[in-house]
């Protein structure tokens, strides 16, 4: 029963590694990435990494390898169904940012490729867009590259912090530092897409709302400040050496 056990478990770890390497690829492929809630599903990886049920590594180079796909199956498309893809009435319901992503393609090509990456709505339109350009492979590829090896381990980190805080041992302390965690997370998440909103060149949607950019002018930096004292705070919480002596182990693949 015991080997039973252990070789559902072998093929359960294989089976998530290959998940991962399906919803990066997936995440990456044109427009496929605009409509899958891959951030909920790579999370639920990430916090079996987080817990000790996968190891970090695999998981990252088959995120790797996914990504690199993708980005190269969209560039490909683009490249060679440019012109029904110009004339595809979805994407000129897209036209604006179509016509952005093209002129930032145009004059600063290795930033959007690479920052683009990051960026949820532009993340599966970017190699589209560049192949449609025919922006040579070798400005293509370095930066490509570079965003496949950085995002894969970034995009599972939330799941692989709440995996680790899952394991810290109980205590009095337990509970209420797991939620502390929690609610740092969120506050990051908070204080990055204040500032993305509040720094973006192009601010015309952000007045429309009630995030107007006379408001983000004091909102974003005031949470950015909030965020840094909490954690600041969190890094001298009692419970925080044994969290990072946890995360350690992850990242060293034990």
């Amino acid at each position: 029963m015991e080997a039973w056990i252990q070789h559902l478990l072998e093929q359960s770890v294989g089976w998530a590694i290959g998940v991962v390497a399906v919803v990066t690829f997936l995440e990456s492929l044109a427009l496929v990435g605009l409509i899958l809630p891959g951030t909920v599903m790579m999370a639920s990886l990430g916090a079996l990494i987080g817990s000790g049920h996968v190891s970090l590594y695999p998981a990252w180079a088959a995120g790797f390898m996914g990504c690199l796909v993708g980005d190269w199956l969209s560039f490909y498309i683009g490249w060679k169904f440019q012109g029904p893809l110009h004339r595809w009435k979805y994407l000129q319901k897209h036209q604006a940012l179509l016509n952005k992503t093209e002129h930032a393609l145009h004059n600063h090509s290795v930033a959007t490729i690479l920052i683009g990456r990051f960026v949820g709505p532009t993340r599966p339109l970017i190699p589209l867009i560049a192949g449609m350009l025919e922006l040579p492979a070798k400005k293509f590829l370095p930066p490509n590259l570079v965003g496949c090896i950085l995002w894969p381990p970034l995009y599972l980190l939330p799941g692989i912090l709440a995996g680790v805080a899952i394991d810290v041992p109980a205590g009095a302390q337990d509970s209420l530092f797991k939620w502390y965690l929690a609610g740092v997370g969120v506050l990051v998440w908070a204080s990055v897409w204040l500032a993305w909103r509040w720094l973006r060149p192009a601010k015309e949607d952000a007045a429309k709302g009630w995030l107007t950019p006379a408001r983000l002018r004091y909102l974003a930096p005031t949470t950015v400040v909030i965020t840094a004292i909490v954690l600041y705070l969190l890094l001298q919480h009692p419970m925080m050496p044994m969290f990072g002596h946890l995360l350690w182990q992850v990242f060293m693949g034990h």
